[in-house]
């Protein structure tokens, strides 16, 4: 599976380690977020994220900023993406079972990097269930 992944300052360290956990579990890993802990615009890495995910060069997307709502605001301005904004795996889970999420968005200033961990895990292992959600899920771009 090919991951891309973006964030701001506030993000660098979840994003290091969740890509060192990507990288044991040999996903593909395209990193347009920044390495660096001095301020910048988040938007200037989330799109790139969504531009990956949207015209399918990833298969989902990960970002991560402070508050984690910045990132999701600029992620889901491009049609097709569904960033999801988490801040514990229960809706994480559920981002993905009921609203085909494509981005994981991380508020790092609230969660720990080992439950960014485990929500990245979730994302990646739960599937979408279709069904009554696949219509709502459809409405979503119009």
């Amino acid at each position: 599976m090919k991951v891309s992944i973006g964030n701001d300052h506030a993000g660098t360290k979840h994003k290091f380690k969740i890509v060192e956990y990507l990288n044991k579990k040999d996903f593909k890993v395209v990193n347009h977020g920044t390495d660096l802990e001095e301020s910048v615009d988040y938007p200037d890495f989330i799109h790139p994220v969504a531009e990956d995910v949207k015209n399918k060069k990833s298969e989902i997307g990960i970002i991560i900023c402070g508050s984690g709502n910045g990132a999701s605001m600029s992620a889901n301005k491009h049609k097709g993406i569904r960033s999801a904004l988490c801040w514990n795996n229960e809706i994480c889970k559920l981002s993905r079972e009921h609203n085909n999420a494509n981005i994981l968005s991380i508020p790092s200033r609230y969660v720990s990097i080992e439950q960014a961990i485990e929500m990245t895990e979730t994302f990646i292992n739960t599937p979408f269930e279709g069904g009554r959600h696949q219509t709502r899920v459809e409405k979503i771009n119009n």
